[in-house]
This record gives structure tokens, C-alpha cells and sequence, in this order.
């Protein structure tokens, strides 16, 4: 594709920007949707400029895990991704999802404008207003920072690593049960 076509196809497209534990495992959910062109998986949130995976992985740089969406609103909402990202984690645990543990395991969204961060804030508080969850929700809602992107390795991992352990035993399920749950907003063959 050339540079033009490439911005061309870019424009009205916007970017939503989500932590909500392993990267991977958020990718393969959000490269399902219809309406979403790109996912990117990186690190944001921290204070060491282009961190590595193994820095990110001391839990001492503030990054998290993060995966940057980009998206095209007139065939999704962000007000729909912000579904998906609520109901394919727990954000209730502060700093783990399943077995990761540790503040780049962190839910977070951070939010590209006011709207973005206007409807982030409206959805969590009624969620925890309607008790949907036991405990307090304890992601946070902060300004989009500095994104990172990951490693090569790590981007489109589930598609690249299917029979990897860890794809089959926690990312499989968890899309098995997003698939069931969204059937109406995934991408469909063509």
C-alpha cells in the first residue's frame, strides 16, 4: 500500500487506547471486532522512555501493558469497545488479571480526548453502581501517554502462536466465551 493510500485509509478513524492485563490476550479480542482496522500491543504509563518487555516485566518502569486500537466509528463505537474492554476482564483486581501479576497487569483506559474519558468515566460508574461486580472497580481512567509499541514478536501473538501454552489454556477460552457474548459485532468472512 502506498503513502497515500495508507492515509487515506486512516482518515476518520480514531484510537482507544486499553490496558486490561496480558497484551496478547487483549489483542486476539479487539482483532475480532468489526470496525476495528488495528491493534497494536506496547507499553504506556510509565516513566523509562522505550522500555523493553524484560523491563516491563520487573514491574518497576510504570508501563503497563496496553493495547492501542485503532478503530473506525462510523462501523463501531467506542462506547462498544468500551463493552468488550469491561466484559472480557476483571477490573476489580488491582494490579492482576488470572495469573499475571503485577502493576503492568493493570486495568486501565487511557483516554485520547474528553469524550473518550467522559464515557470511560459514565460506564464505570454506573457499573459499580449496578453491582454488576462484587468488589469496587479499580481501573484507572487516565490521559492518554506515551504509547511504546512492543516488541515484533508480541504483536498478532495468538495468531502466530496458537499452540503455544499459555494461547491454549487462556487465550482460546477466554475468545471461545467473547465470541459467544459479541457474535453480533465480530468481523465476519468475506
Amino acid at each position: 500500500m502506498n503513502d497515500e493510500a495508507a492515509t487515506e485509509e486512516l482518515a476518520g478513524t480514531e484510537v482507544a487506547t486499553f490496558g486490561a492485563g496480558c497484551f496478547w490476550c487483549v489483542e486476539a479480542v479487539f482483532l475480532e471486532l468489526d470496525g476495528v482496522i488495528s491493534v497494536e500491543s506496547g507499553y504506556s504509563g510509565g516513566n523509562v522512555p522505550n522500555p523493553s518487555y524484560d523491563q516491563i516485566c520487573t514491574g518497576t518502569t510504570g508501563h503497563a501493558e496496553v493495547c492501542r486500537v485503532r478503530f473506525n466509528p462510523a462501523k463501531i463505537a467506542y462506547e462498544d469497545l468500551l463493552e468488550v474492554f469491561w466484559k472480557t476482564h476483571d477490573p476489580t483486581t488491582l494490579n492482576q488479571q488470572g495469573g499475571d501479576f503485577g502493576t503492568q497487569y493493570r486495568s486501565v483506559i487511557f483516554y485520547h480526548n474528553e469524550q473518550q474519558k467522559a464515557l470511560a468515566e459514565k460506564y464505570k460508574t454506573e457499573l459499580d453502581a449496578s453491582g454488576a461486580f462484587q468488589d469496587t472497580i479499580v481501573t484507572e481512567i487516565t490521559p492518554a501517554a506515551e504509547f511504546y509499541k512492543a516488541e515484533q514478536y508480541h504483536q498478532d501473538y495468538y495468531r502466530s502462536n496458537p499452540q503455544q501454552r499459555y494461547c491454549r489454556v487462556v487465550i482460546g477460552p477466554k475468545l471461545e466465551k467473547f465470541r459467544q457474548v459479541f457474535q453480533d459485532k465480530l468481523k465476519t468472512s468475506d
